[in-house]
């Protein structure tokens, strides 16, 4: 059994991918000029998460209204450490959280059916005052997953879990520096 508060991600040695989902008019403007641009908002919180099954129950597999699109977003893995260095826990004195340039909450790990597992997945809110650094020099590459989503979406509602699952990126355990996984432990 895992530890219940472990990152899991698909990385290299310069990168890390995160998943989001948006809408046709976000993901189409991202995909052709291979950046975040408008219709995308730099002026409000968005969340990034390391965890595909979770984007996928967020999501609904990429069938909820402003979520048909589901992108991987492949970032600096010096970003995201920066962005975990600035991170205060959604639980934090409201004050501080208030202040914070990056938010982060654990939620239940999803099985492919949604269902919530026991132990948690990371979710990282990058705050408006930073988002301009995550898009103009986190960023490597925009990749669209929708057509897989969908086919790993219709291979498990056809009785064919095994199968969708190669589909999906290969996670593993994400190497935190120690002061890091310090400053983002949880009791419980």
């Amino acid at each position: 059994m895992p530890p219940r508060y472990q990152i899991r991600a698909d990385y290299d040695a310069r990168t890390i991918v995160v998943y989001q989902a948006y809408s046709p008019a976000i993901a189409d403007a991202a995909l052709r000029a291979g950046r975040f641009v408008t219709p995308f908002s730099f002026h409000r919180m968005t969340w990034i998460k390391p965890s595909f099954l979770w984007l996928m129950h967020r999501s609904n597999w990429a069938r909820k209204p402003g979520q048909e699109r589901v992108l991987a977003v492949r970032i600096s893995r010096e970003g995201w450490e920066e962005a975990l260095s600035r991170a205060v826990l959604t639980t934090a004195d409201p004050a501080a959280l208030a202040e914070a340039a990056v938010h982060v909450q654990w939620d239940p790990e999803r099985s492919l059916r949604g269902a919530a597992l026991n132990h948690y997945s990371i979710q990282v809110g990058i705050g408006r005052h930073l988002i301009r650094t995550f898009t103009d020099d986190w960023v490597v590459s925009i990749t669209d997953l929708t057509p897989q989503v969908h086919k790993a979406a219709s291979l498990i509602r056809a009785g064919h879990a095994a199968k969708s699952q190669r589909l999906f990126p290969s996670e593993r355990v994400y190497p935190l520096p120690r002061a890091l996984e310090d400053r983002l432990a949880r009791s419980g």
